[in-house]
């Protein structure tokens, strides 16, 4: 399986600029997913009663472009529902099936928590034969919330992490693909947001042994994933079986 990620510098607060620049970048290409940012349409922000989706149009551009492309995408969206604002990551396969993850860990160093409300299940979608891991950006941080409990091959990360912390982005990227034994992919975004923060080149994908499996040309982060090589590594090394075992209470 290819998966594509679009690092690109999110056009603050203006859904259609950013709609119009990804189906430009991506247009001559070609994969089995596609994966954009966190909060893609509009950047990380804090405005949710001014920029959430109120008519599910990020929603509707996944749903458009996966079906033109005859592929998958995958990416976070600020988004309201009854009066609560959510950060949603959906997973829209060509089919036009619908998948999506509310954000669980939310980031109170910029008061997202006092904004957004958590998400309350996890979720693992599965497509093509691959079950994914669905994460957003701050929930990096909490390795329990991701422990494989040999239910899924590849967890997805997207993400708005500036340059300042990027070191521990990283970092922790690595140490979750070692310890789960998955493939990890994390996207981040590049450019600069409307509260000045700087976001440098930093989407990786490494694999289970902490091997880098990215390659990287323009704005586009690419890599293959080995279902068959996974499996053959995880039977070698079979470091799941000693896991810690207990319930994961929300």
């Amino acid at each position: 399986m290819k998966i594509t990620g679009l690092n690109f510098d999110i056009v603050w607060k203006n859904k259609h600029e950013n709609f119009t620049l990804i189906e430009n970048q991506l247009q001559n290409q070609e994969a089995d997913l596609f994966l954009l940012p966190e909060m893609f349409s509009t950047g990380f922000c804090m405005d949710a009663a001014e920029v959430s989706d109120k008519n599910e149009e990020s929603l509707e551009f996944l749903k458009k472009i996966s079906k033109e492309k005859n592929t998958a995408f995958s990416g976070s969206a600020s988004v309201e529902v009854e009066g609560l604002f959510f950060n949603r990551m959906y997973f829209v396969k060509p089919d036009g099936e619908v998948n999506f993850y509310d954000k669980r860990h939310l980031f109170s160093f910029s008061g997202e928590d006092k904004i957004y409300t958590p998400g309350k299940e996890r979720v693992i979608v599965e497509y093509l034969g691959i079950r994914f891991l669905l994460q957003i950006c701050y929930d990096l941080r909490f390795p329990v919330f991701a422990r494989n409990n040999n239910d899924y091959d590849v967890i997805l990360y997207v993400a708005n992490w500036p340059e300042k912390r990027v070191g521990a982005w990283e970092h922790l990227l690595k140490a979750r693909a070692i310890e789960n034994l998955s493939y990890v992919f994390g996207l981040n975004r590049i450019g600069t947001d409307g509260n000045g923060l700087f976001y440098q080149e930093s989407s990786h994908c490494f694999f289970a042994d902490g091997k880098e499996m990215a390659e990287k040309k323009s704005n586009l982060v690419t890599a293959e994933f080995n279902l068959e090589e996974l499996k053959d590594f995880r039977n070698h090394f079979q470091f799941l079986n000693d896991r810690d075992d207990f319930e994961i209470k929300f």
